[in-house]
């Protein structure tokens, strides 16, 4: 079963358990007063059989309602809000089967106890408005888990990768923008325009955008060539794995369904994978983990040599280190900051194997300034001419044993120069890191103490505190009334 089959068995089956629960009958007892087995009941309470007409009448008349009642849409307070969730167009959106889930197994468990599934839809509910989260924050939550259980390989578009390599005669590990273009245009038909974008104001943020009219791909024309030619090979990908459902404006911007993320999510794999060389990335990684120094400008010769952008190269990292080096234990951070600016939004991040800190705080507290991902984005914007910068620091959490090597690199926003943004991969110092990465005892490296936010942070002396640490005193003033508490009643 599918989830957009899911409907009015699942309704009729959530009705007959709540109405045979009032009335405190058992399978057997209810089995007894219809003539119907214990299991073809328990089959009709999980959504899996619906009963044909006299069935209906004599669970009806054992039930005390109508006929009408137990076939009709209606349901009763209790079990609405499990209802409306069925039925709606974000359940059947939901990527159950992509997160190791079976549409069926999610009703019998909905089932199996409607009025707790009731409370917590609710509560999730209520958090959700009261942090205003819309559908795309759950959606982009969705895909996050689907990358990191998956630890962000995907070998089925790894190899479509390299039959279309194979297919349009690319070698080597460098690829011309024009010839990029010219595939686009002869063999998909389809045409870039550089001017469409350029001077509306109203669109200044957005890179590119796909015309299903005219079929053509308008590209900002502030990019820079690593990001046009990003773009191009996306719009490849589209086309070469014919996907239909997906967004057409970059970054997206308007409310687009689960599918169409995932087919964005997919597209730009593809790109990066095609740009960046699985072999050539894993010859140049194994080089870089064996040297005994660490040196800024290693990273940023990978990024010439690939004429990457440094979120390429860091979604490539996360692509191969755990599959081929056995580096399991990171994670993705994407932050921007204008001059002047109080915040630091963080705009991206992914987790392998669990929820490493620092991760998103959606409070409006301010994150620790002295993370590396934060530091470098501040030492951008104070330059003459802002230029790529990469810098290395081991993070060592605060009245905790976690360590995590931290790897980033921050750049100016090419469609708004003002803005900063820095890309981070962390790794989770252990064992496995220590044996890989050869410059990790280089004492230049610099190491820091840190914490999440600054309203939660014990650091009373830190110069670069943002904010009071309310939260922490509020947790524990908390500590001190339940000691209080427990002191009274041991008294």
């Amino acid at each position: 079963m599918t989830q957009g089959e899911i409907g009015i068995r699942q309704i009729f089956g959530l009705k007959v358990r709540e109405l045979r629960s009032k009335k405190g009958f058992s399978y057997q007892d209810l089995s007894k007063q219809t003539g119907l087995s214990v299991s073809y009941l328990n089959e009709i309470e999980k959504g899996k059989k619906y009963p044909k007409g006299d069935k209906i009448m004599s669970l009806a008349e054992a039930l005390g309602v109508s006929y009408d009642y137990l076939v009709s849409l209606k349901v009763s307070k209790k079990i609405e809000p499990v209802v409306a969730l069925l039925q709606s167009d974000f359940f059947r959106e939901l990527p159950l089967d992509l997160l190791g889930l079976d549409a069926q197994k999610f009703i019998e468990l909905i089932s199996a106890n409607p009025e707790k599934i009731n409370a917590f839809i609710n509560t999730v509910l209520q958090i959700a408005r009261n942090y205003e989260l819309g559908r795309e924050n759950i959606y982009y939550a969705a895909l996050r888990s689907y990358q990191e259980i998956n630890d962000n390989y995907f070998p089925e578009l790894e190899k479509a990768v390299k039959d279309f390599k194979n297919k349009f005669d690319f070698t080597g590990y460098l690829f011309e923008k024009e010839e990029l273009e010219q595939i686009l245009k002869d063999y998909f038909k389809i045409s870039i325009d550089y001017d469409r974008l350029k001077d509306n104001d109203t669109l200044r943020d957005t890179r590119s955008y796909y015309s299903i009219v005219d079929q053509s791909l308008s590209l900002s024309s502030g990019l820079t060539p690593a990001q046009e030619k990003f773009l191009i090979v996306r719009e490849l990908a589209y086309q070469y794995l014919e996907i239909r459902e997906r967004p057409l404006e970059t970054p997206p911007q308007r409310n687009y369904s689960f599918a169409q993320l995932l087919n964005n999510f997919r597209a730009s794999y593809f790109a990066v994978a095609f740009l960046m060389d699985e072999k050539e990335v894993i010859s140049d990684i194994r080089n870089f983990v064996r040297s005994k120094q660490w040196h800024d400008q290693d990273v940023l010769k990978i990024l010439e040599k690939y004429d990457a952008t440094p979120e390429m190269l860091m979604q490539r990292l996360t692509n191969i280190l755990p599959k081929y080096f056995g580096f399991n234990n990171l994670f993705f951070l994407r932050f921007t900051n204008k001059p002047g600016a109080d915040g630091f939004k963080l705009t991206k991040e992914l987790h392998l194997s669990k929820l490493h800190n620092p991760h998103a705080n959606e409070l409006n507290e301010h994150y620790c300034r002295r993370w590396i991902s934060i530091g470098i984005i501040q030492e951008l914007l104070k330059q003459k001419k802002l230029e790529t910068i990469a810098r290395l620091q081991i993070s060592k959490y605060l009245n905790t044993k976690n360590e995590y090597l931290c790897l980033s690199v921050a750049f100016p926003n090419s469609t708004n120069t003002e803005e900063g943004i820095s890309i981070t991969v962390g790794f989770q110092i252990d064992s496995k890191l220590k044996e890989g990465i050869q410059f990790l005892e280089d004492p230049k490296i610099i190491e820091k103490e840190v914490h999440t936010t600054c309203e939660r942070c014990p650091a009373r002396d830190c110069n670069e505190r943002a904010a009071p640490p309310w939260q922490l005193d509020r947790e524990l003033r908390k500590i001190e009334i339940e000691r209080g508490l427990n002191e009274l009643e041991n008294s």
